[in-house]
């Protein structure tokens, strides 16, 4: 298995469940990968899942400039290149009416999802091996709207606008640049997503959730690492610009 023999790969949210797991692939397909997220015993942990060789990790937190220039810095002194930007790092909010939302919840999710992904293309991208592929975890969330999401959802739709810009901007030195739109995953983060819904609700979300879904359960966490490889290898050699969903036809 080599389809990313050779590369370095960078994860954002490197310590969550579709982190991990794409990690897992990339290392398994032969790539390199540095893992970031903000918490050390999680990224410890993860690492331990990949080979000792093969693997790097740092806490940063994505909002600020100087951490994602650090982590650039030191993926490029320990393998030398980078070819792969996977822009996974995420955060729930609330779920609130417009005029309860707070501004500080706002704020952080589009620090976190927009401006991490920014932040991570902007100082990762001109130090990239050409030909290699930027990929944004966005959501299904970022292909509608839902009263209430007031932050989540404008930070996902947001982070499509980004890939489309970043898509052209990269294409003449054979870039790709995607979102990936996972629908409800089984996982702790949308456990926490649920358990606000389905107050809201007065029903449970995740039953709510799969009855939306044609193939009528939560996708695992590999079958979104599995689309993310995809976009990540050359297989996807004339894939840019896209919304890769994986949401098992809610979305259809």
């Amino acid at each position: 298995m080599d389809a990313l023999a050779g590369k370095v790969c960078i994860v954002t949210g490197g310590a969550g469940s579709i982190g991990r797991a794409s990690a897992r692939l990339f290392a398994a397909e032969g790539a390199c990968v540095m893992l970031l997220d903000l918490d050390a015993t999680e990224l410890e942990n993860a690492a331990r899942q990949l080979p000792a060789d093969r693997v790097a990790w740092r806490i940063a937190d994505l909002r600020r400039a100087v951490d994602v220039q650090e982590a650039i810095d030191a993926t490029i002194e320990k393998w030398g290149r980078i070819d792969v930007l996977f822009s996974n790092a995420g955060n729930p909010g609330v779920i609130a009416p417009l005029a309860e939302f707070p501004e500080s919840v706002f704020d952080d999710v589009f620090a976190v999802h927009v401006k991490g992904a920014f932040l991570l293309c902007k100082y990762g991208l001109p130090r990239m091996s050409d030909g290699g592929s930027v990929i944004i975890t966005s959501s299904v969330a970022g292909l509608r709207g839902d009263a209430g999401v007031y932050a989540y959802i404008p930070a996902k739709h947001a982070q499509v606008g980004l890939m489309r810009c970043l898509a052209k901007e990269a294409a003449p030195r054979r870039i790709r640049v995607n979102t990936i739109h996972p629908g409800p995953t089984r996982n702790a983060f949308q456990v926490g997503i649920e358990e606000q819904l389905s107050t809201v609700l007065g029903r449970d979300a995740g039953q709510f959730f799969d009855d939306l879904i044609p193939l009528g359960r939560h996708a695992e966490p590999v079958e979104i690492a599995r689309a993310v490889l995809f976009l990540a290898s050359d297989a996807s050699s004339f894939v840019t610009g896209t919304t890769l969903v994986v949401d098992g036809g809610m979305s259809a």
